[in-house]
């Protein structure tokens, strides 16, 4: 297939589905794909941000592999339009239109005809279930999407692959966790035959929470099968039954503030046995947990033998990171990489002090020492709002780790702390879990945003 065939072929898929042409940017997206092109090569040519061209690309490929109906990403492009073409031509010598999927494609060979019972139909009944079984109403909306490549291939061969039942994806707030459980899910959706995004919130008791999960899948399945009257099942059933991913957001409203990491509010202590149900019991789904805070049985401890996985997300690295200040109108900005690394390429950080500089001048914020940390005030509020839930005793160890600029050991916190040994040991292991401390070899370290925040924040003795 030559490079005009396939932008052509693409072209009537993308009208099939949205009724609208490909655009000058979609075009350059699939025109320097076919030609391994990298996203910066295309952002390069078409003069435009990378994460433009990564989002206009994410947008193709999930209407592409609707079209085609099999997964279509930036990397098997160009294999799945030759299959394609070959299903298209593979019976030249038959009637002179083909269907794949809600696609009509006409040229001037002749074509295979859509057969009853055929891959086509095939195809597109297995889309019909799918989109019947998805419940992603709590999935908030995917923005921009600034690289995280590595990250959602981990993620996608711990569950596809290695069948991996129970996966927490942590990291401080505002470092990406849920923008990136957003796009895992669009992209490998279509390998499960269940799909539902939940936001735990305060209603949502154990008892309240299996009865959701058991109503979309009971319900679910009387779609498919409306003439039977079966009562629902255990929600272990289903997942035995079928290959569903659950994913639960907002996982931290489990735990109680003002605790050490982890311990469940009273009335919600069943979840623990809970996870490890989902954990030992033999099943075929996966449930991704998301959160500032996760259950205690899900060690951060790496093993490749148990079916549990923890993702810690860092910072984006520099060029992700002066994506977003490009994005936010600071392309200009002479000491862009100073500033990513100073906010640890968080997101929301970047976001939060971008607009502020923005909003004040840049003229002003070059007149500021190099070293100046900017708190803007929606920022010390998602701060404030992460250590508004941590114990009095992490505070304490904050407070004395906010007083060191270089990394401290830990013979040297023992000796400058009046709290014992095994708390101060157990303060560091829930302020690791809770990601607002970085730990280098033996020794520990705040990020300078946090050391900044911390400073000013009144510490309970």
């Amino acid at each position: 297939m030559n490079l005009k065939e396939a932008l052509k072929l693409a072209d009537e898929i993308v009208f099939a589905k949205t009724g609208q042409h490909l655009d000058d940017l979609q075009e350059a997206v699939l025109r320097g794909t076919l030609q391994r092109e990298t996203y910066k090569q295309i952002a390069k040519d078409f003069d435009c941000s990378e994460s433009s061209v990564r989002n206009a690309g994410s947008e193709l490929w999930r209407i592409l592999s609707e079209g085609l109906g099999e997964d279509v990403s930036k990397s098997n492009l160009r294999s799945a339009m030759e299959r394609l073409q070959v299903s298209l031509f593979s019976k030249y010598f038959a009637q002179d239109s083909v269907q794949i999927g809600c696609v009509n494609y006409c040229g001037e060979a002749r074509h295979p005809p859509d057969l009853p019972n055929s891959r086509n139909d095939k195809i597109s009944n297995r889309k019909q279930t799918e989109n019947s079984h998805e419940d992603l109403s709590e999935m908030p909306e995917l923005g921009a999407f600034y690289d995280r490549i590595p990250e959602l291939e981990t993620l996608t061969t711990w569950i596809l692959q290695q069948r991996c039942r129970l996966i927490a994806l942590t990291g401080i707030s505002g470092i990406g966790k849920t923008a990136l459980a957003a796009k895992l899910v669009q992209q490998i959706k279509d390998d499960f035959e269940y799909v539902i995004w939940c936001s735990l919130n305060e209603s949502h008791t154990p008892d309240e929470f299996q009865h959701k999960l058991i109503q979309f899948f009971s319900e679910s399945e009387k779609q498919d099968s409306p003439a039977t009257n079966q009562k629902p099942l255990p929600l272990i059933k289903y997942l035995q039954k079928h290959r569903c991913l659950v994913v639960l957001d907002d996982v931290h409203n489990l735990f109680s503030s003002g605790e050490l990491a982890g311990k469940y509010k009273p009335g919600y202590e069943e979840y623990r046995s809970f996870f490890k149900q989902i954990e030992t019991l033999s099943h075929q789904s996966c449930f991704l947990l998301i959160g500032w805070e996760h259950p205690r049985e899900v060690t951060q401890v790496k093993s490749q033998n148990t079916p549990i996985r923890t993702l810690q997300l860092s910072g984006l690295d520099i060029a992700a990171g002066r994506e977003i200040l490009r994005d936010y109108g600071l392309a200009e900005i002479d000491n862009s990489e100073a500033l990513i690394h100073r906010y640890e390429g968080n997101p929301l950080w970047l976001k939060s002090v971008a607009t502020q500089i923005l909003e004040l001048g840049i003229g002003a914020i070059e007149l500021l020492p190099n070293d100046t940390i900017l708190l803007p005030e929606d920022l010390k509020d998602v701060l404030q709002q992460v250590c508004d839930r941590i114990s009095a005793l992490e505070k304490q160890v904050l407070s004395l780790l906010a007083k060191e600029i270089a990394p401290i050991n830990l013979a040297k916190l023992l000796e400058n702390s009046t709290i014992p040994s095994s708390d101060l040991l157990n303060a560091l292991q829930s302020l690791s879990r809770r990601c607002l401390i970085e730990q280098q070899a033996n020794s520990y370290i705040l990020p300078p945003v946090l050391r900044q925040y911390i400073k000013g924040m009144p510490i309970d003795e």
